[in-house]
């Protein structure tokens, strides 16, 4: 824009700018016939920044012993994840898919069981006297034998393998250790069937 070099009349800077004009607004109209206005959400296949905000008292808890869960996650869903110190957490993904995922399992991992809730748990360890149910990421509780079913259990085997999905009620939180029931999401009416057959391997 500076016209004290010589040669450079105002009259050259003027058709000048006047070409620029014309050139930029045909360059916007090529544009608005392909896309009039940006698009209310990001291309799925875009690289995606999801942020969150935790407790800064879980951070560890997402971190793990020796950065193991937070590096597990990173690799089983292809992110990066950094955590501030006041808990603020940062997913970058290669795609919303990616980040997405990670950003539900940290929020799993971060949400407190509440008593009465029920949730789809999964059977992770079976002993004589009832089943570890996994309700949360990293949050497991018992199902006693006393509270599988409506009638009298005489193996936890007859009902529950490793791996098994279950649905069950949290019942009470007693010194950070979760009660859980099946039998409390039973109706009554089962009690009269006949026994449940054992199950199948």
């Amino acid at each position: 824009m500076d016209i004290k070099i010589k040669g450079v009349s105002f009259e050259i800077m003027e058709i000048a700018l006047r070409q620029a004009k014309d050139g930029r607004l045909h360059i916007l109209g090529v544009m608005n016939e392909v896309i009039s206005a940006p698009r209310a959400e990001l291309c799925s296949f875009a690289p995606t920044l999801a942020t969150l905000q935790i407790p800064t008292e879980l951070i560890g808890s997402i971190i793990g012993p020796g950065g193991k869960t937070i590096q597990g996650m990173q690799k089983e869903f292809g992110v990066d994840i950094s955590i501030e110190d006041d808990g603020t957490i940062q997913i970058a993904g290669p795609d919303a898919e990616s980040a997405n995922k990670a950003l539900t399992r940290i929020r799993l991992m971060t949400t407190q069981p509440v008593v009465g809730e029920i949730y789809d748990g999964v059977v992770t360890k079976l002993m004589e006297f009832g089943a570890l149910v996994e309700i949360l990421p990293g949050k497991s509780g018992l199902v006693h034998i006393s509270e599988i079913d409506l009638k009298k259990v005489h193996k936890v085997t007859d009902y529950f393998k490793e791996g098994d999905k279950v649905k069950v009620k949290l019942l009470r939180i007693e010194g950070g250790k979760y009660s859980l029931s099946r039998k409390a999401l039973l109706s009554r009416d089962t009690a009269t069937q006949a026994d449940e057959k054992p199950i199948e391997d």
